[in-house]
């Protein structure tokens, strides 16, 4: 049987909608870091999409080529994911001002045996046969991530991206009235301090986010998308909310 991430980890993936904590291990991601407003036709986050997935793909459809990685097994490609922040005032895990002030770190969820030598062999592979995609490739665009977000508070959202906020509140009071507080950068800046309206070093950010298995410094609202909005309609969309918390 294939593995599914989404069904052995029904606790992350397909959380009820109610409110509820959780706390997330250590995963390993392909990840790209931009700005931008997603919805933008050809603009970074469709960049992004495409090297994730290539990337993504090509490992699991490794098992039909003369190499496969050690202690492969076969499994469907988990969802696609995001990290948000935005300029200040912009965005406040609640409430969008200018999509265009978006950051967003993009990310697919890797099996264990994707490890850092299995990456750059994949990617190198990856950009040898899409060459449309090699020079993000070559500068580094994707990266391999490695990190836990510890103590979280999730919710399914159904329905379309642009009604998140009224789900977003709900969560925010289920938090609040459990004596918790959403552990979010305050301000609009990320914990690498770069504002989203300010480029920024895609590089460096990423880096941040790799705690090697721990919790990074950066957390953020996170949101998993477990709809193709190509393919479903907006009002049966099913997403993911999750926002790290701390102690009051």
């Amino acid at each position: 049987m294939v593995y599914d991430f989404k069904k052995e980890f029904r606790d992350l993936y397909l959380p009820k909608a109610k409110p509820a904590f959780v706390e997330v291990p250590a995963m390993t991601f392909a990840a790209v870091a931009g700005s931008g407003d997603p919805n933008e036709e050809g603009g970074a986050y469709q960049q992004a999409l495409n090297l994730l997935y290539g990337f993504s793909y090509a490992v699991k459809m490794s098992k039909k080529g003369a190499w496969q990685p050690t202690g492969y097994f076969d499994y469907v490609v988990p969802p696609l994911e995001g990290l948000w922040w935005a300029g200040a005032g912009a965005f406040d895990g609640a409430a969008l001002g200018d999509k265009r002030a978006l950051s967003w770190i993009s990310l697919i969820r890797q099996p264990a045996f994707v490890t850092p030598e299995v990456f750059e062999r994949v990617r190198a592979m990856v950009a040898a046969k899409k060459p449309e995609l090699a020079g993000a490739l070559d500068a580094g665009a994707l990266r391999l991530v490695r990190f836990a977000e510890g103590p979280c508070a999730q919710i399914m959202h159904r329905g379309s991206y642009d009604d998140e906020p009224a789900t977003i509140a709900e969560l925010s009071v289920f938090i609040a009235d459990n004596g918790m507080a959403a552990d979010i950068a305050a301000g609009g800046e990320s914990p690498a301090g770069h504002e989203a309206t300010v480029p920024f070093d895609a590089g460096a950010v990423l880096r941040a986010l790799d705690a090697g298995g721990g919790v990074p410094a950066m957390r953020l609202h996170h949101e998993i998308y477990l709809g193709d909005p190509r393919r479903t309609k907006p009002e049966n969309l099913k997403t993911v909310i999750r926002h790290p918390v701390r102690p009051a």
